[in-house]
């Protein structure tokens, strides 16, 4: 199985209960620092093991995602990347913060995205999904919150960014009139897959597995969303996507594939293919003729390409409004890439001490530097 990656994780406790110092002390050896706090987001903090996740996770990623990759290449894409790591860190926690304040609700979702993973991953069964988690040293209930900041920040960004971003039809058909020679194309399909895995099954559970994949293709052909229908039922490693595997020319596919898929037109399904680890059944997204592609063709992805573009600007935009209208502070030593104001007070370490009997116990204030 492959292995599943844990978000980084924030730590949701109130700054109330942090006490004076940038550490948090174990309650029962006074003065034995267990957390090192490097920011703290209104009523969150950010603690130097949330970074250090993120760095597992995102070495972990970089390398599951260009598997190709000599260890030096990894090791630039990781530095590269690595710098903001805190940023987006802090960023999670803005935009949490600002589903909060919008009373945005993702339980539904959250259910959806856990199920989506469990298919992805072949397992059986949500009990299965979490012991899977737990055997990579994970917690349950932490990596259920990491997936439910995750949905909460992405319908923060649909809700109050992307909402801000209009693409008009003449921005699109600008682009295309002076772009054509990007849409020379070969001829190509958009394919999305539903697998269903035959991989070591008795006769028996062939033919249930051969029965389940005509069944598909019926309910599919007869109407049922494709795309929905790979999320539910394809063991295949894009089913969290909907089945989406890309574009492909002739002659990047095996022989059957290819002659399954390019007789096909735009919206076609295949009937179930079999390949060496199981049944494919394709749906033909897009066919693209050779030569220069008309405009109704490619409008769509122009469009997408051009939202893409102000997407990133737009966001951070957004994001440094909510700096503004936040408390946010971060210790000397770590660095924010987003910050607004460079001369923002930072966290400073108070060394712990220890309780004494002789005097009476008092709160010290957070120590800062303009």
């Amino acid at each position: 199985m492959k292995k599943i990656l844990l978000l980084p994780q924030l730590m949701l406790l109130p700054l109330v209960l942090l006490g004076p110092s940038s550490a948090i002390l174990h309650a029962q050896e006074k003065g034995t620092v267990v957390e090192e706090i490097i920011a703290r987001v209104n009523n969150r903090i950010i603690t130097l093991s949330d970074l250090d996740k993120a760095k597992t996770a995102l070495r972990q990623e970089i390398s599951q995602d260009c598997t190709t990759c000599t260890p030096a290449q990894i090791d630039d894409q990781y530095n590269e990347r690595g710098k903001n790591l805190l940023r987006d860190l802090i960023d999670q926690a803005l935009l949490s913060d600002r589903a909060k304040d919008l009373d945005i609700k993702v339980d539904t979702d959250l259910i959806k995205r856990l199920d989506e993973v469990r298919i992805q991953n072949n397992l059986p069964s949500m009990e299965a999904l979490q012991k899977a988690v737990e055997s990579q040293g994970g917690d349950w209930e932490d990596y259920k919150q990491q997936l439910q900041d995750s949905l909460l920040t992405q319908a923060v960004i649909r809700q109050e960014v992307g909402s801000r971003i209009l693409v008009s039809h003449d921005e699109v058909k600008k682009y295309y009139d002076a772009h054509k020679a990007e849409f020379n194309r070969p001829e190509q399909v958009s394919l999305a897959e539903i697998f269903l895995n035959t991989d070591g099954k008795t006769p028996a559970e062939l033919a249930a597995v051969h029965k389940t994949a005509d069944d598909l293709v019926r309910r599919i052909r007869d109407g049922a969303d494709f795309n929905e229908m790979a999320k539910r039922h394809s063991e295949g490693t894009t089913a969290a996507s909907g089945g989406e595997l890309g574009i492909f020319e002739r002659g990047q596919l095996s022989k059957p594939i290819e002659d399954a898929v390019f007789s096909l037109k735009q919206g076609g399904v295949s009937d179930p293919i079999p390949s060496s680890k199981g049944l494919e059944i394709l749906k033909v997204e897009q066919h693209f003729q050779a030569g220069e592609q008309p405009y109704d063709k490619v409008e769509g992805e122009i469009n997408g390409k051009l939202f893409n573009q102000q997407m990133e600007p737009t966001l951070r935009s957004y994001l440094a409004q909510l700096r503004e209208e936040s408390y946010l502070i971060v210790k000397a030593g770590y660095v924010d890439t987003a910050a607004i104001n460079t001369e923002s007070e930072s966290i400073q370490e108070v060394s712990p001490t220890p309780d004494t009997p002789t005097k009476s116990k008092k709160k010290k204030k957070s120590q800062t530097q303009g």
